[in-house]
């Protein structure tokens, strides 16, 4: 399948200028003048740092094809370069995109939420692969830039899309969305990521929503069962059909969670499961399935996998022992000597915190943590952050190095002072420090903080024991 220079003109009219034949085959598209060859389509996007229109002389000598420019750019085209003026290029990227995508018949499977969306992505990615080659989401090409390139990336030997979407307020998922049409979304949870900009749980639940503005009026809308926010503005968001999916430990079953007193008047769950003490194995449908990533957070992951698959066609059995590439700072489990790490370096938020704490003590022998600050959580974050110390003393942790240089460390040490052994630190060489005095073979070791502490640099400064 391929789109043909003339077919631009249904979203941009006809060109500014040409010297093409209209009648070509449109070519690569790429917004990155570094990466154009011969025959390219550009598409200079601007930020506050940067302006690709500066980069028109050279994608021209390079053999570009044709080029967007913005009507507010007063950077002189290069003369025989063919190109349409649009008032926004980034927009237009997306509607190039949306125009690209409508070729394909294919199932487009978007995923959205606070936490989870990349495993969600992967196990979903990995489920359908029965179905043939399926086209999903790269590294964190997730946003305004990273959605539509992805469903530039489709070929006609792909069997369905698997698109990933993020977001820093409200309105962008809107946009993912429009560009992508998706046929099934999926929310993992509401949590309280991004509560520094969205302000409230209920912002966050609205952003996420989003991801049906755009959803096939005959696809479904796949969120976590009694969530109440959800269904409070689900009505006023999408008409369509509704998946509720959940995932408890075998030991909860028919119990009402804290804090929700209309349980009962919630719509049950349509796909609902539990997992076995040590949340390795996952039970749905008198069927037992081995979790790829072990935790009863990942589960949940993994019954909206098996929703999708279902709604696809895909048999089950398939799901029984799917293999999933591990990522790093992600669900990785680490043998360092006879300690066990996990490795959950990549990024935190109270809700993956705690899921990792409670994965964490059910693991045999003694159980530390290192938990770093938590971003974007606004007036609410020293909070949060006590709140999961204080979950981390419920549980019994034996002990907790706090890594924090901000406010919300002070705080959280004097919770987290009841326990055996518990400290805070401001640099990586004295938390290894620490760790090393400490552990002793047979014992577990969580590592988790936001990205952008970079707590992954403690793994090398390690000691192993034997």
């Amino acid at each position: 399948m391929s789109l043909r220079l003339k077919d631009l003109n249904q979203i941009w009219g006809e060109p500014t200028f040409s010297s093409s034949n209209l009648n070509e085959v449109l070519g690569p598209v790429s917004t990155d003048s570094r990466s154009i060859i011969e025959g390219s389509f550009f598409i200079p996007l601007t930020g506050e740092i940067f302006d690709g229109h500066n980069f028109l002389e050279e994608v021209f000598l390079k053999g570009a094809q044709a080029s967007l420019i913005s009507s507010e750019s007063n950077i002189s085209v290069p003369s025989g370069l063919t190109f349409w003026t649009v008032p926004d290029t980034l927009r237009a990227y997306q509607q190039l995109a949306l125009l690209y995508r409508s070729q394909f018949k294919i199932p487009h499977i978007a995923i959205t939420g606070s936490v989870g969306k990349t495993t969600t992505r992967d196990l979903i990615e990995a489920s359908l692969l029965s179905l043939g080659p399926i086209l999903a989401t790269e590294n964190n090409n997730n946003n305004d830039i990273g959605v539509p390139f992805t469903l530039l990336q489709t070929r006609s030997v792909h069997m369905a899309v698997v698109v990933e979407m993020g977001m820093r307020g409200l309105g962008e998922i809107q946009r993912l969305s429009s560009c992508a049409r998706p046929d099934i979304a999926v929310i993992t949870n509401i949590g309280t990521a991004h509560l520094g900009r969205l302000g409230s749980r209920r912002n966050i639940a609205k952003a996420k929503l989003e991801i049906a503005s755009s959803l096939n009026p005959n696809g479904a809308l796949i969120i976590p069962a009694k969530e109440p926010l959800l269904e409070e503005i689900l009505s006023s968001k999408w008409k369509g059909r509704v998946i509720r999916v959940e995932v408890l430990p075998e030991t909860s079953i028919n119990q009402h969670p804290k804090g929700i007193n209309l349980w009962h008047e919630m719509p049950k769950a349509d796909y609902s499961a539990t997992v076995n003490s040590d949340q390795s194995v996952l039970y749905f449908n008198q069927q037992l399935f081995k979790l790829p990533f072990i935790g009863i957070h990942n589960a949940r992951n993994f019954i909206n996998a098996i929703a999708v698959s279902n709604e696809l066609g895909v048999p089950l059995d398939t799901l029984k022992n799917l293999s999933i590439r591990q990522r790093m700072g992600r669900n990785k489990c680490v043998k360092m000597g006879q300690i066990t790490i996990l490795d959950e370096t990549y990024n935190a938020s109270p809700e993956s915190v705690i899921s990792s704490l409670e994965l964490l003590v059910t693991k045999p022998g003694r159980h530390f943590a290192v938990i770093g600050t938590m971003m974007e959580l606004g007036a609410t974050s020293i909070e949060l952050h006590c709140h999961v110390v204080k979950n981390a003393v419920e549980l019994n942790l034996d002990g907790l190095v706090i890594f924090s240089s901000g406010p919300e460390g002070d705080e959280m040490y004097k919770i987290g002072s009841t326990l055996p052994y518990c400290s805070i630190k401001k640099d990586i060489h004295s938390i290894a420090d620490d760790l090393n005095s400490i552990l002793k073979p047979g014992d577990n070791l969580l590592l988790k903080a936001s990205r952008s502490l970079g707590l992954e640099r403690l793994l090398p400064l390690l000691k192993p024991t034997n």
